[in-house]
């Protein structure tokens, strides 16, 4: 019976691998050819590389140090550790506090509150770019990193307030009721039961922020001018390709240096981030 219902799920499996390879077919050529001396790129395939071992002697890590070092991609990757950790601790800070308002405590106007916060994810954030902008100026945030985090922070915190408040609301309410009865404080109660009952969805939240703000483009570009200084990888990558697009052995190495960091922070919170999704659809 066993081996009769896994010659029904072969199929399956097939295509789920076949699925796979397509997926990775496209990373795995980014990577190949990033390792690839500028004349063999352009005279072959990435994919003649994994064919012919002969091809393997002539693997560098030129293009990685050009792009690290003379095309400043270095200090643009310093750049995003700079812009979306901090974003990322402030937002999922400030949605933590308000969700878990918005959810166990009475206070006047709550609902109104719930149905603004619910009212703002439609709002596509171009609309807001040139009042945020003048305001900016006006503040002499504008092209600094503080103002980046805000104007990020302020972009993600009504989705995750939302998802965060909809888990927080789906606790127990007995939980917060044996500990207000052992003198336990709204804050206290925060701290000791709904975070440590969360860590799934605040990994979740966690991680939809972090690559949302590191792979983005617009609000940097408007926010920060372009300045090196201050330029995201993102950024330093969309310059590159206006100035070097015919130099395709630096563009594929600057495109899977901005990969790294986003799947790495994926795949070493995997785990994390399925209890999570599972979580919100369980409890949701």
């Amino acid at each position: 019976m066993s081996a009769l219902r896994r010659a029904k799920r072969l199929p399956l499996h097939l295509f789920l691998i076949a699925l796979a390879v397509i997926w990775l077919a496209p990373s795995l050529g980014l990577l190949v050819s990033s390792f690839r001396p500028r004349q063999d790129l352009l005279a072959s395939g990435w994919w003649t590389a994994i064919m012919t071992p002969s091809a393997w002697s002539r693997f560098t890590t030129a293009n990685y140090q050009d792009v690290l070092y003379r095309e400043g991609m270095g200090r643009a990757f310093l750049n995003s550790f700079l812009i979306t950790v901090p974003t990322t601790l402030i937002t999922l800070t400030i949605a933590a506090l308000a969700a878990y308002a918005l959810a166990w405590m009475e206070f006047r106007g709550r609902q109104v509150l719930l149905m603004t916060v619910v009212g703002l994810i439609v709002i596509p954030l171009q609309m807001t770019l040139i009042p945020v902008l003048r305001m900016f100026n006006a503040v002499r945030l504008s092209g600094t990193f503080p103002g980046l985090w805000l104007a990020h922070a302020g972009y993600g915190l009504p989705l995750m307030i939302y998802l965060l408040r909809n888990f927080f609301g789906a606790l127990p309410r007995e939980l917060f009721e044996s500990a207000y009865i052992d003198g336990a404080s709204p804050f206290r109660a925060f701290v000791r039961l709904v975070l440590p009952l969360s860590v799934p969805v605040l990994a979740s939240a966690a991680i939809f922020q972090f690559l949302w703000v590191w792979n983005d483009l617009l609000v940097a570009l408007v926010y920060l001018g372009g300045f090196r200084e201050v330029a995201p990888l993102t950024l330093r990558l969309s310059l590159l390709v206006g100035s070097r697009g015919q130099d395709w052995h630096l563009l594929t190495s600057a495109a899977f240096v901005s990969m790294i960091v986003p799947m790495v922070v994926f795949l070493s919170l995997q785990r994390y981030f399925v209890r999570g999704i599972l979580a919100g659809a369980l409890k949701g």
